[in-house]
């Protein structure tokens, strides 16, 4: 989800934090809001204490599941997990899933301000202690439900991504990657894992999320790091490194800054047909129910994407100074909007074991709005693709995560396509794995079941920055 930011929380009584919902006139609920390669962008809302409207976590009801788009079903790959937040497929068809949270605070408990985050966070549903695990789950006999369920690695420090090149795993910690031998069909990890790379961390890691994919050709690893904050609050010192994709040489860990000004980028995928890479990311907040519009975008490297100087390519954050003219004016729009404040974090593109409408596309995990009125987010949506670009609006694809008094039933967080094509997604508030599978015939005959990103065919190049972009 979107972290609370430190100047609203300071800026709010804990009980105005459990319980205010709105302090602005209400967000509208027009389709143009916000999405689209071209979203309208209404004026900036200023007010002394932004919306805070918080989904209580509750969990599912006994039976209770989400809903599925027409032509498809949905079962448990496994439920009773502890804050499941990503999921990857091994080629082999296990599944691994990160069991994590946020690594401890120094304002943890401390005072007003932590005491009103630790509550905040619970009634969020992000409360728990993190688990620091991976586990394996392996499907036998093919009927959507994990019958082996083990610890494949415990003992990490807030994992989340994973990529598997060759034999060896590599898992994205909040401060570092590290890597671990791994055997094909082993069910716990039998070494110990070796640092690859520091990542931005420190004691406060704001978006302590870091998701990490390999190159095509295995050579590289992109590692996302969020923001240490919501506009640079706390100054440029402690953002060193931070709001940016690095990319890492995946045998020395030596690393380079790839792309910058991406606010909190989390899920990332090669587009099949243009071989480009794209993210999903979390930008900024407190400027009213309708700004900034998270997106999807492609990463072209050295580019500049705006924060926290800019917004949607060259609109001034007035609130950040002094304005930097030179890095505002380099500043790159996103390619497509996807509505403000749905919080997207897992993405993951499609390919032809979907049936036709859904072939060709990415499926984008909506973790749901914290700060917006109404709520916004909580569901799967599915984006189509045509050219290697977003084509149409977003499809809902997995909705009902909200019960009808608004409470979180579940919170959708990483999604990935499963060894035969249906769409995993991790459920941090309802602790399990939903398999989303069709009844209806793929686009095109079974693809082999190794997933496209642990043995990709061939290096993509990704296209070269602009210069500059036109002043909005």
């Amino acid at each position: 989800m979107k972290t609370l930011s430190l100047s609203l929380v300071s800026a709010c009584s804990f009980t105005a934090v459990l319980t205010l919902t709105a302090c602005a006139v209400g967000a509208e609920t027009n389709i143009g809001i916000g999405i689209g390669p071209n979203p309208r962008l209404p004026a900036p809302e200023k007010s002394l204490i932004p919306t805070v409207r918080i989904a209580p976590a509750k969990g599912w009801p006994e039976g209770g599941k989400p809903a599925a788009a027409e032509g498809f079903k949905v079962t448990a790959l496994a439920s009773g997990l502890t804050h499941p937040r990503w999921v990857y497929v091994l080629p082999n068809g296990d599944v691994l899933v990160a069991e994590t949270n946020a690594p401890p605070k120094p304002e943890d408990g401390k005072g007003l301000k932590g005491l009103a985050m630790k509550w905040v966070m619970k009634w969020a549903g992000a409360g728990v202690p993190s688990p620091n695990r991976i586990t394996l789950l392996r499907d036998a006999n093919g009927d959507g439900v994990a019958e082996t369920r083990s610890v494949f690695l415990e003992g990490l420090n807030s994992p989340f991504g994973m990529a598997l090149v060759g034999n060896e795993l590599f898992i994205a910690n909040s401060d570092a990657i590290v890597k671990v031998a791994y055997v094909t069909g082993q069910l716990k990890a039998s070494a110990t894992p070796v640092k690859v790379t520091d990542l931005p961390g420190g004691p406060i890691n704001h978006h302590w999320t870091k998701n990490i994919i390999a190159s095509p050709d295995g050579s590289k690893l992109y590692a996302t790091v969020g923001s240490n904050s919501n506009v640079a609050e706390n100054g440029m010192a402690a953002e060193q490194g931070r709001a940016a994709i690095w990319e890492v040489d995946r045998a020395t860990g030596s690393k380079r800054l790839f792309a910058t000004g991406l606010r909190n980028p989390n899920g990332m995928g090669w587009e099949p047909e243009s071989g480009a890479l794209w993210t999903v990311v979390n930008e900024r907040d407190e400027l009213g129910d309708n700004l900034v519009p998270d997106y999807l975008t492609s990463v072209k490297d050295g580019a500049f994407y705006g924060w926290p100087w800019s917004y949607w390519g060259q609109i001034v954050d007035t609130r950040v100074e002094p304005v930097r003219v030179d890095m505002v004016n380099k500043a790159i729009a996103p390619d497509y909007g996807l509505g403000s404040h749905v919080a997207p974090l897992g993405m993951a593109f499609s390919d032809a074991r979907m049936p036709a409408g859904f072939a060709s596309g990415a499926f984008i995990g909506e973790h749901g709005s914290w700060n917006r009125n109404p709520r916004s987010g909580y569901k799967v949506v599915f984006v189509p693709f045509s050219g290697g670009k977003p084509s149409s609006e977003p499809i809902d694809f997995l909705t009902g995560f909200l019960s009808p008094d608004n409470n979180a039933w579940g919170r959708p967080v990483g999604v990935a396509l499963d060894a035969k094509g249906a769409l995993l997604v991790a459920d941090d508030v309802g602790n399990t794995i939903w398999r989303v599978s069709s009844t209806l015939p793929p686009a095109a005959p079974a693809l082999p079941a190794t997933p496209a990103s642990t043995a990709p065919a061939a290096p993509a190049t990704p296209a070269a920055a602009p210069a500059s972009a036109t002043v909005r």
